[in-house]
């Protein structure tokens, strides 16, 4: 059997169950080992010997209880995943699990009393996947960019449309991309949107990137029908920039350049940002509808106001968040959610769209429950625009 280069904390209160827990560790091949009967004790260690990947924690115990161990340790560093093993009721572990997600720990699995050495394994598998690999030295990341960088990226160019395909989960076909942003920065660096996204929505930049970034998507789009292939082209759209009253005006400019059609166009607003919307806004909404676009209630399930923008505003799509299917696999609820949003959209006429989708076993449950639309890792991986034309000759190319 491989071993498992992990450093793992056992936090248990019972002594036997601890030295058993630590046991199938060590027969597993796990590097490094460390015990603690309580949370202040599992602090201490952590002190002493430093950082480590994975903490197999119970929740309820003497002392200070698993529960407040994982908030002490949540915005320390000190522990990089966390695994529950406990027999708590099974609502008291999902607010856990909760809780450890908005401490920005990874939450590797929910394992219930005697452990299981091939699940454990598992999980810890899963673990070392995700860790970092060492790389060499390079120019670090810079954290939020600045008015006159991100102004500098938007008069250079530097800004790039990247393309992340929507797929049927039952043929495989692709249904449409969703466009998403990256800057080339000239030190040769792809950098993420939270580095330059917060700087456009700041300064007032967002309308100007929209334009740009539609006018690279259309002109890849206009590429794609001359190979042949029809692909819808979505855009991320902050609920603020609905109250503009150019906004339909120059959308219908850019279709028009670029020989397109409101059909091959969709607009994804966050449901988060419609908490309110005002009368300028539900005109845009209806003028995109009334132009062919289509409208998508992006990351549904994450904001508290789904019912209500459901009734109230002309979507025709729902993209359920990832989130739900991120722990699909160890929470029951998440099949239920799925379900009754699937039930929902067909209800109301509206597709739905499952965000996240990772692994073949994410597939094969979704595929189960009824869904049809879906993005996510598992497919395909966001693209430049001449890697986009590529694989939609050859959809395995960058599989």
């Amino acid at each position: 059997m491989s071993s498992l280069p992990l450093r793992i904390l056992v936090l248990e209160d019972h002594a036997f169950q601890r030295a058993y827990v630590v046991r199938v560790l060590e027969q597993l091949g796990c590097a490094t080992v460390y015990e603690a009967a309580d949370g202040a004790q599992a602090l201490a260690l952590l002190e002493a010997v430093g950082p480590v990947d994975v903490a197999l924690c119970d929740l309820q115990m003497e002392g200070m209880d698993g529960v407040e161990f994982i908030q002490r340790v949540g915005t320390g560093g000190q522990v990089g995943a966390i695994i529950i093993s406990s027999s708590l009721p099974a609502d008291l572990r999902r607010a856990v699990r909760q809780m450890v997600s908005l401490l920005g720990l990874e939450f590797l699995g929910d394992m219930e009393k005697p452990l299981h050495g091939p699940k454990l394994r598992q999980l810890l598998e899963k673990r070392l996947q995700r860790m970092p690999e060492a790389r060499p030295a390079a120019q670090p990341e810079p954290e939020v960019a600045s008015e006159v960088q991100v102004r500098r990226a938007l008069a250079e160019r530097q800004l790039h449309a990247f393309y992340q395909p929507k797929f049927n989960l039952v043929t495989g076909g692709v249904e449409g991309v969703e466009v998403l942003a990256r800057w080339q920065h000239p030190s040769g660096l792809v950098l993420s949107p939270s580095v330059f996204m917060p700087a456009l929505e700041r300064f007032g930049l967002l309308d100007e990137w929209l334009y740009t970034k539609m006018d690279q998507a259309l002109a890849v789009q206009e590429q794609a029908r001359r190979q042949g292939v029809s692909v819808n082209m979505a855009f991320n759209l902050h609920a603020g920039q609905l109250a503009s009253r150019t906004l339909t005006a120059n959308v219908k400019q850019l279709l028009a350049r670029h020989g397109a059609v409101g059909h091959g166009v969709t607009f994804e607003i966050t449901e988060s940002g419609l908490l309110e919307t005002s009368t300028v806004s539900l005109e845009s909404l209806v003028h995109l509808r009334m132009m062919g676009c289509r409208l998508s209630i992006d990351d549904f399930g994450a904001g508290f106001s789904s019912m209500q923008r459901l009734c109230q505003l002309p979507f025709n799509e729902i993209k359920l968040d990832a989130e739900f299917v991120r722990t699909l696999e160890e929470e029951p609820r998440c099949l239920a959610v799925i379900a009754s949003t699937l039930a929902l959209g067909h209800t109301l006429g509206m597709s739905v769209v499952i965000e996240g989708i990772e692994t073949t076993a994410q597939h094969r449950k979704l595929l189960e429950l009824g869904c049809t639309l879906g993005q996510g890792y598992w497919y395909a991986r966001p693209m430049s625009g001449p890697d986009l034309l590529c694989w939609l000759k050859h959809p395995q190319a960058l599989r």
